[in-house]
């Protein structure tokens, strides 16, 4: 079963993992640029949530070492359940809408891909690399 705004992620998923095998600027530059094609073939990830009181849904932050808080997304549902018992609630939300609003969000530092497994670390430079903004753009 997989959602066919999720076909194609495999490719992120690919990439990450060779980036992971080999970890230098032009695995890098090619994992950034399977994400930036599968953000313009309108792909979507899967986006942990989390209920608030006050009836609001947040998306949910994983704090790393230093402190800095990061969202937590998924290529896969695969990915998402590798670390189940940590995501309570998901929505499916289109990659451009969460890159763009990540860099307008104080207080996250950027992004996590799957961060059970194949990992990759997306910071608002990164982000806006696999935009195409320019790096002094918000």
């Amino acid at each position: 079963m997989q959602d066919e705004k999720l076909q194609g992620n495999d490719k992120i998923e690919a990439a990450i993992e060779a980036l992971q095998k080999e970890p230098t600027q032009e695995m890098l530059a090619h994992a950034l640029t399977v994400l930036r094609r599968r953000m313009k073939e309108d792909g979507e990830l899967i986006v942990a949530v989390e209920p608030f009181p006050d009836s609001q849904i947040r998306l949910r932050a994983i704090r790393t070492a230093d402190g800095s808080s990061w969202w937590a997304v998924f290529t896969s549902f695969e990915e998402e359940m590798k670390g189940a018992d940590q995501v309570k609630s998901t929505f499916m939300g289109s990659m451009r809408q969460l890159f763009e609003t990540a860099l307008k969000t104080e207080g996250i530092k950027g992004i996590i891909v799957n961060p059970w497994n194949r990992t990759l670390m997306l910071d608002k430079t990164l982000i806006r690399i696999v935009l195409g903004s320019q790096p002094d753009e918000a």
